[in-house]
C-alpha cells in the first residue's frame, strides 16, 4: 500500500522537489501551500500532485488540513515540515512582529503539523517526520536572529520528538540545507551571493533535488534505523 505524505511549502523550490521525489518513490503526496493559488494550480497541473491550502502557523488550520488530506487520500504516514519564511533584519531593526511571524511559521509549524499527524502514526505503529532546518540554524547568520533561532529550535525539536516516537515505529529527523539555488537565494544581491559561494568548498550552490533525495531516504523503509539525526547538505560550508 502506498504511503500518504504531506509536504508543507510543497509547491515551490525545495518543497516542490521533495513532493516530486516522494511521488516518484511511490507515495501519494499532498503539497501544502499558504498563499499563491496560481502557482499551486500550475504545480498540480504539471506534477499531478494535489495541493492543499492552509497556514502552518495556524494550529487549528493544521489539524483541519491533515483531516482533509486523510479524508481525500488516506491516513498520513509521512510529514515533511518544509514551510518557512524570512523577515530579515538586525536586532536593532527587527520588530516583534518580524520575530513572531518567523517563529510561528518556521518552528511553530513543525509543532502544529506533528501534533496533527503524530497520534495516527502512533496508533498505526509507523511514521516518518522530516523537519527542514538550515545551515543558518547551525552556524548563525548576521541579520537573521529570528530565522536562526527558529531553525536551531527545529534541530532540538527533532531530537526530543525522536525520543518520544521511537518506540512507536516513528522516526523523526532533520535536514539542514546550505545555500540552495531557489527563488529565496536568487533574491540575494549578486555581490553578496558571490561571497557566499566563495565560502562553499564544493564551489557552487546546491540543487533542490539534492535535498529531496536526502528526504526520500529518511522517509523510506531503508531509513528506519535513522532517528534524531540532522543530515547536513551544504557542500562542506559548515562542518561540526
Amino acid at each position: 500500500m502506498a504511503r500518504v505524505a504531506i509536504v508543507t511549502g510543497g509547491t515551490r523550490g525545495i518543497g516542490e522537489a521533495i513532493s516530486v521525489a516522494l511521488k516518484d518513490m511511490g507515495c501519494i503526496v499532498a503539497a501544502n501551500y499558504a498563499g499563491n493559488d496560481e502557482r499551486a494550480r500550475e504545480f498540480s497541473a504539471r506534477t499531478g500532485i494535489a495541493a492543499y491550502k492552509w497556514d502552518v502557523a495556524d494550529h487549528q488550520a493544521c489539524l483541519d488540513g491533515v483531516k482533509a488530506v486523510e479524508g481525500d487520500l488516506g491516513d498520513v504516514d509521512i510529514v515533511v515540515n518544509n514551510a518557512g519564511i524570512t523577515r530579515d533584519g538586525t536586532l536593532l531593526k527587527m520588530t516583534y512582529e518580524m520575530w513572531r511571524e518567523v517563529m510561528d511559521t518556521n518552528l511553530g509549524g513543525c509543532f502544529n503539523m506533528a501534533k496533527a499527524a503524530f497520534p495516527g502514526m502512533r496508533t498505526r505503529g509507523w511514521g516518518r517526520i522530516v523537519n527542514i532546518g538550515s545551515i543558518n540554524g547551525q552556524a548563525g547568520q548576521y541579520g537573521q536572529v529570528n530565522y536562526a533561532a527558529a531553525k536551531s529550535g527545529i534541530h532540538g525539536f527533532t531530537k526530543a520528538l525522536a525520543q518520544e516516537a521511537a518506540k512507536s515505529g516513528i522516526t523523526v529527523n532533520a535536514i539542514a540545507p546550505g545555500y540552495i539555488d531557489t527563488d529565496m537565494v536568487a533574491a540575494v544581491p549578486p555581490d553578496v551571493l558571490q561571497k557566499i559561494v566563495a565560502k562553499i568548498p564544493v564551489g557552487r550552490l546546491g540543487q533542490a533535488n539534492e535535498i529531496a533525495r536526502g528526504v526520500a531516504f529518511l522517509c523510506s523503509e531503508d531509513g528506519g534505523f535513522v532517528t534524531g539525526s540532522t543530515l547536513s547538505i551544504n557542500g562542506g560550508q559548515h562542518m561540526y
